[in-house]
């Protein structure tokens, strides 16, 4: 009755189990590769050493990471994968610093996700930027609901609760 119909909605973070907010709390060159870099992930209670060949990596970091087990997008295929244990040149990878591709965000998989600095650590990622999207198909007579207020201002009136 508002002329505010939701076309879709879709849920960020949905499949995102066993990936955390890390810190990344060290940083050692990869013994058998010049451009890997062994990284430790302290997730508050516990830490991972995993293998990373991202440009952006950096001591203090606050980044996406994904345990053992975690469902992630394949950087190759673009499809979704379990993610397994490796040994990545002799070093056994206990898990994986994100990229955004990884993550099913965007298609860039060039550099790694780093989150602000006070992303909690060892929080469930999908708590701290997971999100509902809704697309709304509004009819040409509401301009003013081509706004977040303005659709805020509709849902405010037919409920009756403030603004």
């Amino acid at each position: 009755m508002a002329g505010m119909e939701v076309s879709s909605m879709k849920r960020v973070g949905r499949g995102w189990q066993n990936i955390l907010v890390g810190e990344v709390t060290a940083l050692a060159p990869h013994p058998n590769a010049d451009r890997l870099k062994l990284a430790t992930i302290s997730l508050g209670q516990e830490s991972h050493t995993v293998v990373c060949g991202a440009p952006n990596i950096a001591v203090g970091q606050r980044v996406a990471f994904a345990k053992v087990g975690a469902e992630i997008m394949d950087g190759n295929t673009g499809q979704p994968a379990a993610l397994q244990a490796a040994k990545i040149r002799g070093v056994l990878s206990e898990g994986m610093v994100l990229s955004e591709k990884e993550l099913g965000l965007s298609d860039d998989h060039t550099r790694i996700l780093v989150l602000p600095p006070e992303a909690p650590v060892g929080t469930p990622l999908a708590d701290y930027l997971g999100d509902t999207i809704l697309d709304f198909k509004l009819t040409p007579n509401r301009p003013d609901c081509l706004s977040v207020v303005g659709i805020a201002r509709e849902v405010a009136a037919l409920t009756g609760q403030p603004l």
